[in-house]
């Protein structure tokens, strides 16, 4: 039992931890409380799915490997905040396969007691951040909070109906809470998107599909350039390529990037091949159903 968690959600773990270990071929493995955005995400892509939360990402992922999940849903990167922190070194590392993609609106809620008069809103620093305006103007204090869903199980556990929490909706009544607002966010365009991780790839068997690749490149001029120069000439639109350090050296940059089409369409292959040709390693991550339309 992990005792990061507040009490009532230990509660909560424990139980979807029973029920996982029945049927591990529907659990499903994500970071967080029960009660937190990628819980609500795994429960609209695996309607049918256990959730078994996780307090970190690198657990959500170890249940997959050592086959106590089937699935882990991970996100990967929002709208207005950018990239999830780690998901770059830890996808790569984890021998997992990406296998599908879900875009979630984030649509945060105040949770607390019915009629309660709240002072101050726990949750996450981003999604206090999310909300700062709305807080500003009714007079309530934000306090920072390592999860949203569990600022909603500390504001149960304690009990003091001037605290409230900024979570989904759907956690208030998993912590018998109410919801005192519902869609209080500043900028109403919020969207995260989760990758869905297994431990063997599969390739959709038709529509539109995306492909998942890590790359570095030789420190040395314009070998980014030469490297994506294929890309351009087979005509593979390229809707992601970011950038990111590992260790302190900063001069060992690798390259994360999503790509339209699949390995074993030939423009996707020469395109592969010649970036394989200028770069120092190349590794694939899945290939996967496109759930919204790229361009």
């Amino acid at each position: 039992m992990d005792e990061s968690f507040p009490e009532p959600a230990r509660r909560l773990v424990a139980a979807m931890r029973q029920a996982a270990a029945a049927d591990p071929a529907r659990t499903v493995a994500f970071q967080g409380a029960p009660g937190a955005n990628s819980h609500r995400a795994l429960s609209d892509y695996f309607p049918n799915g256990l959730p078994l939360p996780c307090a970190i990402f690198d657990e959500a992922l170890e249940a997959v490997k050592d086959g106590t999940a089937a699935h882990a849903m991970i996100p990967v990167e929002n709208s207005l905040h950018g990239r999830v922190a780690d998901i770059h070194f830890l996808l790569p590392e984890s021998g997992l396969s990406i296998v599908g993609e879900y875009f979630l609106p984030i649509v945060p809620a105040l949770i607390g007691f019915k009629d309660a008069e709240v002072k101050r809103a726990l949750s996450h620093p981003q999604a206090l951040g999310q909300s700062r305006r709305w807080l500003r103007a009714r007079g309530i204090a934000a306090e920072e909070h390592f999860d949203t869903a569990g600022a909603v199980a500390t504001v149960a556990e304690m009990g003091d109906r001037s605290q409230a929490a900024i979570a989904p909706a759907f956690a208030a009544e998993l912590y018998g809470l109410d919801v005192l607002a519902d869609r209080i966010a500043d900028d109403r365009d919020n969207v995260t998107r989760f990758l869905v991780l297994a431990r063997e790839p599969a390739r959709p068997a038709r529509g539109a599909v995306m492909t998942t690749f890590v790359f570095a490149v030789n420190n040395v001029p314009a070998a980014l350039y030469k490297a994506m120069g294929g890309f351009a000439t087979n005509g593979v639109n390229m809707t992601k390529l970011e950038s990111y350090q590992r260790g302190a050296s900063f001069i060992a940059t690798e390259f994360y990037a999503d790509i339209e089409g699949a390995p074993g369409d030939a423009p996707v292959d020469r395109a592969l091949a010649e970036l394989a040709f200028h770069a120092k390693w190349l590794r694939l991550l899945g290939t996967y159903a496109q759930a919204r339309p790229r361009g």
